[in-house]
């Protein structure tokens, strides 16, 4: 078994191997000078077993081209099978279309994956499940779910009448996985909210309404991933509003775009994000690694 890791987080990599007990393997993804990526393998992977671990975070079209060069070159290289570790998938939430003439695009990195000749795929809290659907039979891909390290950390507070929220619709699946492992592991007896939001575009809300009942309670609001913290901001802002005692939030994905991490959530106590993000300096986000499955937990 061998393992490479391109220049999208090297860290992550890097505890991954260490849990192991392995050594990344040797490989060189460079750039040119006019931003074309250049793959060099420096050992020999002919009949082996190789995983790329290669969260495609920002910025993302460059984690996704290194991404689609490394499998390449390692199908080229002879090797016998090749596994694609993202935790992050970008490009997840384009899964439908939502107006006419738009792409769906989380189904086409699926196909540049498959035609690259990747073997399987693991990721971490993918934005909508039937993502999974997007990948032919012959590659499998291993949805991971992460909320069960905010589940421990949750389970070990003192919480007052807690609410689990889910911040729109098409969360409240992964929200109630989350109240049912509370109730299951740790006994915590938990309600449910939902979050009706209106986009006006692209990261921009137009318009929130709170499905559910919050007065007096803590609020955990439970998301897959934060950009820019809009949604965050105003959901935790509309459940004190509605009489939330305190207000929590747990994400799997910190992207963490633009003003997100120079903003504290309004009436947010604290937030738990265990994440496979790096900043554009290339350093991660925070130091949680998923081999570890360890959540961290900061004030934005």
């Amino acid at each position: 078994m061998k393992l490479f890791t391109g220049n999208s987080n090297k860290l992550l990599a890097a505890d991954i191997a260490n849990q192991l007990g392995m050594s990344l393997g040797k490989i060189n993804v460079t750039h040119f000078a006019d931003g074309e990526v250049n793959v060099i393998v420096n050992e020999n992977v002919r009949g082996k077993d190789v995983y790329i671990i290669q969260p495609t975070s920002p910025p993302v079209n460059e984690s996704l081209m290194e991404l689609l060069l490394m499998i390449s070159t390692m199908r080229r290289a002879s090797a016998r099978k090749i596994t694609a570790i993202i935790p992050y998938y970008g490009y997840a939430r384009q899964d439908r279309k939502m107006q006419a003439r738009v792409p769906i695009s989380a189904a086409d990195v699926a196909r540049l994956l498959e035609a690259m000749g990747i073997d399987r795929v693991v990721a971490v809290d993918l934005h909508c499940g039937q993502i999974q659907g997007f990948f032919g039979p012959r590659v499998p891909l291993d949805n991971l779910d992460g909320g069960m390290v905010g589940v421990s950390y949750f389970g070990d507070m003192d919480l007052v009448n807690p609410v689990i929220v889910s911040p729109d619709a098409g969360g409240v699946y992964r929200a109630k996985q989350f109240r049912e492992a509370l109730s299951k592991k740790h006994d915590v007896d938990c309600g449910l909210a939902m979050i009706v939001k209106q986009r006006a575009k692209a990261n921009e809300i137009d318009k929130m309404d709170l499905v559910g009942s919050v007065e007096g309670c803590d609020a955990i609001i439970v998301d897959d991933m934060v950009d820019t913290a809009g949604t965050l901001c105003t959901a935790a802002a509309l459940l004190k509003e509605a009489g939330a005692r305190r207000v929590f939030a747990f994400c799997s994905h910190g992207v963490l775009s633009g003003p997100a991490v120079q903003i504290r959530p309004h009436g947010v106590g604290s937030t738990g994000h265990r994440t496979t993000q790096r900043s554009r300096s290339g350093h991660r986000k925070d130091h949680t690694a998923v081999s570890r499955s360890i959540a961290s937990t900061s004030d934005l």
